[in-house]
């Protein structure tokens, strides 16, 4: 049986569609639906409905699929003992800033000491950027916050959204709330000017930037206040609370995205152990069994 087909009917599975796995595989939406047929003809029987919304397995791609992972799996290790282990391996992730110096101290040391020769890329950027790139092919893994429904994404968790501000500023003095946000396009810029709006809360926006260091230091002379996770909250900073005002930011929603087909040994533990290490933090809502659906943020 063709690898490559079976490459192809897995990424087709795991990215619901021709377009995205052909984005992942680098080929074209025709090439990746003659690559199907064929091995559809070979199975002599279909292995997915295709509809003008979705592409689903029929019950006999969903008994394939499987044994499909499997033999990808096998070829795989195959190549990776032949070629003498994992040596030139790239993993390519992408990450925010925050996330990364959050969760990769406790996760590079650990995962460098299993797969020394492994190479990885770490690009750090806003969540939907980092999306946008994995659906183009050009990462092989991403944490974002979810910002909206995607093929792709798995559900870690739960994350509250906090207001932060210096520990010395004069929050109640200010008339006009000055802020400091990300660009337009950031999910925490959107639930801040959407909480403001609803309470009617005054407020301007003060600074503007895609670092969290542009940011921070606004926030830690006590210029401006932000919104943050609490795991990232600045030194000489600290979470407003209820009790000075200002509307409740409600939580976002943490995710996986791994690039499909992809099953070689360090790559699957890669993501493992960042799964393990983002699901066992403090401030992750999560169940820690394992479960996709990790925990109901209203509780």
């Amino acid at each position: 049986m063709d690898t490559d087909l079976l490459r192809a009917f897995v990424t087709v599975a795991e990215c619901q569609g021709f377009s995205a796995a052909g984005k992942v595989l680098h080929r074209t939406q025709s090439a990746m639906s003659l690559q199907i047929k064929r091995l559809e003809d070979q199975m002599r029987q279909p292995l997915f409905e295709r509809t003008s919304r979705s592409v689903l397995l029929t019950a006999a791609g969903e008994r394939l699929l499987p044994y499909a992972r499997h033999m990808l799996k096998l070829e795989d290790e195959a190549k990776d003992l032949l070629r003498g282990g994992t040596h030139g391996e790239i993993i390519r992730l992408g990450t925010s800033e925050e996330q990364a110096a959050t969760y990769l101290p406790d996760l590079l040391p650990r995962f460098s000491a299993q797969f020394p020769h492994i190479q990885l890329e770490v690009q750090c950027d806003i969540s939907d950027a980092l999306v946008k790139r994995f659906q183009e092919g050009l990462l092989d893994v991403v944490l974002s916050v979810r910002h909206k429904p995607t093929q792709s994404g798995q559900l870690l968790g739960w994350e509250p959204m906090v207001w932060v501000v210096a520990e010395h500023a004069p929050l109640a003095q200010w008339p006009t709330l000055p802020l400091a946000l990300n660009p337009e396009g950031c999910i925490f810029r959107a639930h801040a000017l959407s909480a403001l709006g609803r309470e009617e809360k005054r407020w301007e926006l003060r600074y503007v930037s895609q670092s969290p260091t542009g940011i921070n230091v606004p926030v830690q002379n006590g210029l401006a206040l932000t919104v943050k996770t609490p795991r990232s909250v600045p030194s000489g900073c600290r979470i407003v609370t209820e009790a000075d005002g200002l509307p409740d930011l409600g939580h976002v929603e943490i995710e996986l995205h791994q690039r499909p087909g992809h099953s070689s040994e360090a790559f699957q533990a890669f993501c493992q152990a960042l799964e393990a290490v983002v699901t066992q933090h403090d401030n992750i809502a999560c169940l820690g069994d394992g479960s996709r659906l990790i925990s109901d943020p209203a509780q």
